[in-house]
């Protein structure tokens, strides 16, 4: 079952289980997801690959919004969003320890012969596309800076 089916099944189930939260969360990466899927040259399809990427921004927007909520002593408002936040990350694969990212990065850096702080372009090419949805872009590049250091 792909991403946007196992959404839409899930919005009817949290309709008849009464979840506000969950519903309106889900609604949104529907809305998103159709918007992905009736683009100019997407041929009315979408991967689970574009939608996992689709869920990760949406996740952080949420994140963000919820820390300037918090910033701005509206507690109700960013209780919301970390809410909203909570039922859309269930959908995210697991994100990589800190040990396993390092170690996936070293992988990386021996298949590409990495030698120092010059080649972080060609590291950081594979890894992102590698550790997509495993790992943050953030947490990515400061790791591999240190590897390489």
């Amino acid at each position: 079952m792909s991403l946007f089916d196992q959404i839409s099944n899930d919005i009817k189930t949290a309709m008849l289980a009464k979840d506000k939260v969950k519903l309106a969360a889900l609604r949104n990466v529907k809305k998103y997801f159709l918007e992905a899927k009736t683009a100019p040259g997407a041929n009315d399809t979408l991967t689970d690959e574009a939608a996992l990427k689709i869920i990760q921004k949406l996740v952080k927007q949420g994140n963000d919004s919820a820390r300037i909520y918090r910033e701005q002593n509206r507690q109700d408002l960013a209780g919301e969003e970390l809410a909203q936040v909570q039922a859309i990350q269930s959908y995210l694969p697991q994100p990589l320890s800190g040990e396993e990212l390092e170690s996936e990065l070293k992988k990386i850096i021996v298949q590409v012969g990495a030698a120092g702080p010059q080649d972080m372009g060609k590291v950081m090419g594979i890894a992102t596309k590698t550790l997509s949805g495993k790992a943050e872009g953030r947490i990515i590049s400061e790791t591999v800076k240190r590897l390489l250091a």
